[in-house]
């Protein structure tokens, strides 16, 4: 089969499997789920003897998923360099994780309360078919080509899997946007699940099955799980003969780490830090999508040139100043009447104020007893609110008053100097503005201390406040073209960066144990997935989100220092060495 062939099928792979990271992972599922959670349990559920929010379930599914394959990948990998299964896997693990994803689309035809329920695990499962299909699918590129073939094969399907899943999240928006019905959400799950197997079929009919010259024989699961352990304590215990993979490996956990949180707490960072709209965050995903696939091949080219290692280093060190510059992000301070979320407007008809809530505002925390809920409800006599109907059976709580369509709800409320004064000197507690215009009171704001464009009392707040100054507020750049920046920018490093540091770690692995390195190769890079949004979330608490953000950083500086002690001919010199000395014991 020509080779252009096995790189075309080996894409197609990518293409298909972007869907579900992409429409389903990032952009749909998270928002479907808290809302068939929502509408079962209200904002929380007894689990394990503690309350659990739809977000902690999230990420409990994707933690639990991504720790079943970090721990069975190393096993496994040994079993398929041993037989000749790793397409066997492929196509298992792909089929499980499709078909969990379609059958996500079954999730409000379960009832109430077993529909989020059925989602939950439907996810996991899917996560982890994606998850362990990953560690087959990288196992393979050491057989796709040369060494020096490697950096342009692995970035090609980087780029395909950037634009498959852009092209399907873009259909997939455009019907979200559009459509009404409540068949549309459970139709982007089963499309994704669809895409993701059709074009997986390619992989499995143009890729062979890589050669091995001594199979194994068939094995029981109790002889191959004793067998895959033996071997995998083997590798630990005799890791010095590949000290050079070593310590890549350890520079990956590192900067692998921090890029993949920071990709996956963007998102967060942007709606609760800088007051993103959702809106604005999923075109940033979008931007990211088609900005990631020719960057990618750009990225090729430039390890022509510079060699592996040197590009993925520049690729790292730009990463730290794309998050030095998300730090300097901020949006502008208030002007206009209709920027603050809480507007009164003066009725010259009626001799009265009317208040509405600003379209896109953030939520009110919708515990009863939460101080938002407080605040909200001490004021609640001039505020747009109405009551919670989800959380009522927890205790009376209230909403920003929206219909159905999202529209914000006019009110007309008694609004005196007195009421004013009493919501002005609470604005110290919240992160809400509000503004007045016209009338007696006209002309008054108010900005909470922790709204987005309050700068000041953070640890470096001083970075965003100075940029603001000299930079975002001169140019009028608000803070969507400034996160669609960050957007551009991280798109162009991502495809690159990753796919890189796969094809350098292909070619320091043996082709004889592509999979079990690979497995431990998918073991380090799912545990890091746990150690970043760990640090994040300690910084935090401890400082504020900008420190945290930060702190990710280190992750990739560390990373390039270690980097800089790999060999890389040593490494594919070690791997060959041992290649000759498997197969010739595989010949005698």
């Amino acid at each position: 089969m020509a080779e252009d062939q096995r790189v075309r099928g080996y894409c197609a792979y990518d293409w298909g499997k972007s869907a579900f990271e992409t429409s389903v992972t990032t952009a749909v599922f998270p928002a479907w789920f808290a809302y068939l959670f929502a509408e079962a349990n209200g904002i929380s559920t007894k689990f394990l003897g503690s309350e659990w929010t739809a977000d902690a379930m999230f990420s409990g599914a994707v933690m639990v998923g991504a720790l079943i394959v970090a721990l069975c990948a190393p096993s496994l990998g040994v079993i398929a360099d041993r037989r000749m299964i790793k397409m066997w896997w492929l196509r298992i693990l792909t089929w499980v994780g499709a078909i969990s994803c379609v059958l996500l689309a079954a999730s409000p035809f379960l009832g109430v309360s077993m529909g989020w329920i059925w989602a939950l695990i439907m996810f996991m499962i899917a996560n982890v078919g994606l998850n362990g299909a990953g560690v087959f699918y990288n196992a393979l590129l050491p057989h796709m080509g040369k060494d020096t073939e490697m950096d342009s094969i692995s970035n090609k399907a980087f780029a395909a899997g950037y634009l498959g899943g852009g092209i399907l999240l873009v259909v997939h928006l455009v019907m979200v946007q559009t459509l009404d019905g409540s068949w549309v959400i459970p139709f982007v799950m089963a499309s994704s699940g669809l895409w993701w197997l059709g074009f997986a079929q390619m992989t499995f009919n143009l890729v062979p099955e890589p050669h091995i010259e001594d199979e194994m024989e068939p094995m029981g699961l109790v002889a191959s799980t004793k067998m895959a352990l033996g071997e995998v304590y083997s590798t630990l215990k005799g890791i010095k003969s590949f000290r050079t993979l070593f310590i890549y490996m350890i520079a990956y956990f590192c900067f692998i780490d921090g890029i993949n949180s920071v990709t996956a707490l963007a998102g967060v960072f942007g709606v609760v830090v800088l007051g993103l709209t959702l809106t604005g965050l999923i075109v940033t995903i979008v931007i990211i999508q088609f900005v990631a696939a020719p960057a990618a091949i750009g990225f090729t080219k430039l390890a022509e040139k510079w060699g592996t290692k040197k590009a993925l280093q520049f690729s790292l060190v730009c990463w730290c100043f794309v998050i030095v510059g998300a730090l300097s992000f901020a949006p502008l301070e208030l002007e206009n009447h209709d920027e603050f979320d809480i507007q009164y407007t003066w009725d010259e008809e009626n001799g009265t104020y009317v208040v509405e809530a600003r379209e896109d505002v953030n939520n009110i925390a919708a515990l009863p007893d939460d101080d938002e809920q407080i605040w909200a409800l001490d004021n609640e006599d001039i505020l747009p609110v109405e009551e919670n109907d989800d959380v009522k059976r927890q205790g009376y709580a209230v909403k920003w008053a929206f219909d159905e369509d999202g529209k914000p709800i006019p009110m007309a409320v008694d609004l005196t100097a007195e009421n004013l004064a009493t919501l002005d000197a609470s604005m110290d507690e919240s992160r809400f503005s509000y503004s007045v215009e016209e009338g007696e009171l006209g002309g008054q704001t108010g900005v909470g201390i922790d709204h987005p464009s309050n700068l000041g009392d953070g640890t470096l707040d001083f970075i965003p406040e100075t940029v603001r100054s000299w930079v975002w507020a001169p140019l009028g750049m608000t803070v969507f073209f400034q996160f669609l920046l960050l957007g551009v920018f991280a798109g162009a490093l991502l495809g690159g960066s990753q796919g890189l540091a796969r094809s350098m770690f292909g070619q320091m692995v043996p082709e004889t144990r592509s999979a079990e390195f690979f497995g431990f190769f998918g073991f380090f890079g799912k545990v890091a997935a746990l150690l970043g949004p760990l640090i994040y979330s300690l910084m935090t608490v401890w400082f504020d989100s900008r420190v945290g953000i930060f702190a990710l950083s280190t992750l990739i500086i560390a990373g390039v220092i270690i980097l800089r002690k790999v060999d890389v001919e040593d490494g594919i010199a070690v791997a060959k060495a041992e290649d000759e000395r498997n197969r010739s014991a595989s010949s005698e």
